[in-house]
């Protein structure tokens, strides 16, 4: 499923492609498994590492705190960011509501770090 985004001005030639994932993602932080999932949705965005969004049944959303943070995105629409147990302030965003282009990340959670799991 490859999608290109094209915004007015900056935009031209900006690329999304989003895709389901094969890989087994797990969020650690502080020795505390925060996420792990097998069905990550995979986004690919020009000039941006790869980012994995997780269902949220893969993440442990009671150990995150809401943040008031909001930002836009002219190709995804507006993230809402969470904050990790003891720091890590709005390491954790999704879109509640994305583009259509994106709708795929709907309501899927997505971290900075995460670790892949190489069986």
């Amino acid at each position: 499923m490859a999608d290109q985004a094209h915004g007015a001005g900056s935009g031209k030639g900006h690329t999304i492609e989003v895709g389901a994932g094969a890989e087994h993602v797990r969020v650690v932080r502080d020795g505390q498994v925060l996420a792990e999932s097998r069905r990550p949705v995979l986004l690919f965005e020009t000039g941006l590492p790869v980012r994995y969004y997780l269902p949220a049944e893969d993440v442990r959303t009671e150990l995150l705190t809401v943040s008031d943070t909001h930002t836009y995105c002219p190709f995804k629409g507006t993230a809402s960011y969470w904050s990790l147990p003891g720091g890590g302030k709005d390491a954790v965003w999704a879109y509640p509501d994305p583009k259509p282009k994106v709708a795929e990340i709907k309501g899927m959670f997505c971290f900075y770090d995460v670790e892949i799991v190489r069986n």
